[in-house]
């Protein structure tokens, strides 16, 4: 089975969980620092990470053979074997010395010199290649160059070469040259939005019942999955569910939110030639409290309500009482709703959650009423959750004071 080797975002929890809700079959095997290292059938490629919100790299093993670090000009050499021009290279260490690293670079180029291939590296033994430097150095296509990946502990060495690295780019482009955008609430990043979309595929293959060993094969085939977002603001989860080809069902009970959205989405199917005809998309004004009343329903709910008032400090203890009253309610009467009118939908959401110094403040009342709303949380397989005694993940940045809570809803099965 092929081993691969996944950089992780700066959420390493949360990719974790991202790669084991689209991989079925995902075992990791180790973890070297920020990289994980697992093994599935599946043919992995660029289209694959870039479905990805949570993995920056992904990288496939060479050899299944004993290595050291001595055999790596070789292995590089016989990377590069496809190369007719200037070679580009790059090594990325995890868990090698960085005298070690540095030695590797110069008897890497001295060997291909040797074999009169004319070369150059990019990134050291300090600093890796960035994704964008990967793609735009031609690294990640074997007729221009190659980056090997060694992840060294203890007396084992695993090595692979860089297949796919993020579109650093393209994720800049859909987050801000759309042409609204609402910095006045917290603003949703694309990369989350699209592990929350591949939460809701773990829960939708759930529901159907899907069994694990047809995956490999339903890969192959582009899935579409409707989503429905009822709080979209500006539209970033509605956006995410376009560029990868599903329908789109949004709605917001603000009619600035609605324009705005309506006009990002009309932005993105001119930038990226995406036809209504193929994809559909509908935008309304809706009170997400309020009886849905959709002709047919989505295959999932992925959706953040509202976060509150952003703030760049810890908030006083009376206000954050006061917002998360608020939001109880809200999020009670959204689920409440959503269990009477999207029967069987599960739900993909984000609730907030206060930093304060002693330690971070979390929705209780609406937790402890799931079960009587008729849903249950839970996460993908063999990922466990990091508070005991809430099945959620947990988003967060060390310099902001307003966390998300990651919480996966699959409704109750009627008897």
């Amino acid at each position: 089975m092929p081993s691969y080797a996944a950089v992780l975002g700066h959420q390493p929890a949360i990719s974790l969980a991202e790669l084991a809700s689209v991989l079925p079959d995902f075992s990791q095997s180790e973890t070297y620092e920020n990289v994980a290292v697992f093994e599935t059938a599946a043919e992995l490629d660029q289209a694959f990470l870039d479905s990805l919100g949570g993995t920056v790299i992904l990288a496939r093993r060479i050899t299944e053979a004993p290595v050291t670090l001595q055999d790596i000009p070789q292995l590089l050499g016989n990377e590069l074997a496809n190369v007719r021009r200037k070679a580009v290279f790059s090594l990325r260490g995890v868990g090698v010395p960085r005298g070690m690293l540095r030695m590797l670079f110069k008897s890497c180029k001295q060997m291909l010199r040797s074999k009169g291939v004319a070369c150059r590296y990019v990134g050291n033994e300090f600093k890796p290649a960035v994704p964008v430097l990967l793609r735009d150095a031609g690294l990640l296509d074997e007729k221009h160059g190659c980056e090997l990946v060694l992840l060294q502990k203890e007396e084992t060495l695993w090595v692979g070469r860089t297949i796919a690295a993020q579109d650093v780019d393209a994720y800049t482009k859909r987050d801000m040259d759309k042409p609204v955008r609402d910095t006045t609430v917290g603003l949703l990043p694309p990369k989350l939005a699209q592990i929350l979309l591949n939460f809701a595929v773990s829960l939708i293959r759930e529901l159907k019942g899907t069994p694990p060993d047809q995956e490999a094969t339903k890969r192959k085939k582009k899935e579409i999955f409707t989503i429905y977002d009822p709080f979209c603001g500006t539209g970033v989860i509605p956006l995410e569910s376009l560029h990868r080809g599903w329908p789109v069902l949004a709605s917001d009970i603000s009619v600035k939110a609605v324009n705005g959205c309506s006009k990002n989405i009309e932005w993105l199917r001119k930038e990226e030639k995406i036809f209504k005809k193929d994809t559909d998309s509908t935008v309304w004004k809706q009170d997400a409290t309020q009886p849905f009343e959709l002709k047919e329903l989505p295959d999932a709910v992925v959706t953040e309500g509202s976060l509150g008032p952003a703030f760049t400090d810890r908030a006083p203890i009376k206000e954050v009482s006061k917002l998360r009253n608020e939001n109880e309610r809200m999020q009670a009467a959204f689920l409440e709703n959503a269990a009477k009118t999207l029967p069987g939908v599960p739900i993909v959401c984000i609730w907030p959650v206060w930093k304060q110094r002693e330690g971070w403040v979390r929705l209780e009342k609406v937790w402890d009423a799931l079960g009587k709303m008729g849903y249950s949380a839970s996460l993908p397989p063999g990922i466990e959750p990091e508070v005991p005694g809430r099945v959620s993940l947990f988003y967060r940045r060390p310099d902001q004071f307003i966390g998300r809570e990651i919480v996966l809803l699959k409704p109750r099965k009627k008897k």
